[in-house]
């Protein structure tokens, strides 16, 4: 087997030998004991993947009016177990898959049990549910049929045609967990959920092809939905009320729009902001796989629009007016990408 200098994530530093991995993958660690231990956990769990997760019930929050509060932050570790959970699940049953394909992945590789997943994916569904009930019930409302698409995916509709719909019917009840945890309802952030959902499937089209490659038309499609998402972001924060808030009917200034306040003209250069930043973290290495469906561009696609999913919380959260909340979730980008140059998110 073909070895290569790899650095990483050992106590002292030092680089290590270890195999040669696909295109576009990591090869795993050599490091021995603990470190190596953590290390495969940290590539079975994705955890710069975790940077996406807090945006959701965040957004959700920011959609419904309210500020986020002690139940927020039930909701934001209620999703974290159970989007772990997903992750640990995802590759045990992928595990016979990822033996042919990414051998150098934790389970096939052997650096992590196969019951060592499915018991973490167990315990992270409980501690999530657990989570959510002590948000309240219309959080639990909105966890319990979350886990229940978490599982379905991964264990049954993964690779059906409905696959990327499940997954983004996931990523939509996540951002209502949210909602329901902080409010006590989730009808007023649907339409973010859409957004987002929509944006989650298109990604998820695209991953199903990031082992092997294929067809231009994923990644073709994933950019114009990108496009589209763009637009109607936009175009809702141009228009939409500030919440809360009504506008005067009085004398005002010249040089103000009689319908809009300085706060509103703020928030959708926010908005504008960030959704341009969503579109350009992702029209590259869509347009490139497009070119180019090959595993290596294919997995870049992938990885960036795990990534844009932030700027784009980040976006429906601004477009609700919520500042504050806007540029925290935008904070944790920079973030997620730093960690993802160590563990890859795909």
């Amino acid at each position: 087997m073909t070895l290569r200098e790899s650095p990483c994530a050992c106590p002292d530093g030092t680089p290590t030998a270890a195999p040669l991995a696909t295109a576009g993958d990591r090869p795993p660690c050599a490091c021995p004991g603990s470190s190596r231990r953590g290390r495969a956990w940290a590539e079975l769990l994705r955890l710069p993947a975790l940077f996406s997760v807090p945006g959701d019930a965040l957004a959700g929050t920011a959609a419904t009016g309210a500020s986020p509060n002690t139940r927020t932050l039930l909701a934001i570790a209620s999703s974290l177990c159970l989007y772990e959970a997903g992750m640990a699940l995802n590759d045990w049953a992928d595990r016979d898959v990822d033996a042919v394909e990414r051998p150098h992945r934790p389970l096939p590789s052997g650096r992590i049990r196969p019951a060592a997943a499915l018991t973490a994916a167990c315990a992270l569904t409980a501690a999530g549910l657990a989570l959510a009930a002590g948000a309240g019930r219309p959080a639990l409302a909105v966890a319990a049929p979350l886990a229940a698409t978490v599982w379905a995916y991964d264990l049954g509709l993964k690779h059906t045609p409905s696959g990327p719909v499940t997954m983004g019917t996931a990523r939509g009840l996540d951002l209502l967990l949210g909602a329901a945890a902080t409010s006590g309802g989730a009808r007023a952030a649907l339409p973010s959920a859409a957004l987002l959902g929509t944006h989650t499937v298109a990604v998820t089209t695209v991953s199903r092809q990031e082992a092997q490659g294929g067809s231009p038309v994923p990644p073709l499609a994933a950019l114009a939905t990108t496009a589209v998402l763009t637009r109607l972001v936009t175009r809702r924060s141009s228009g939409g009320p500030t919440r809360g808030r009504r506008p005067a009917t009085g004398h005002r200034p010249a040089g103000i729009r009689a319908d809009r306040l300085p706060g509103q003209d703020f928030g959708a250069l926010l908005t504008t902001a960030l959704t341009a930043a969503y579109a350009a973290t992702t029209a590259r290495p869509y347009f490139h796989a497009t070119l180019n469906a090959s595993p290596p561009l294919t997995q870049r696609a992938v990885g960036a629009g795990i990534r844009a999913t932030i700027p784009l919380q980040a976006a429906l959260a601004a477009r609700s007016r919520s500042t504050a909340t806007a540029l925290l979730i935008a904070a944790l980008a920079p973030l997620g990408a730093r960690f993802a140059k160590k563990v890859s998110v795909t």
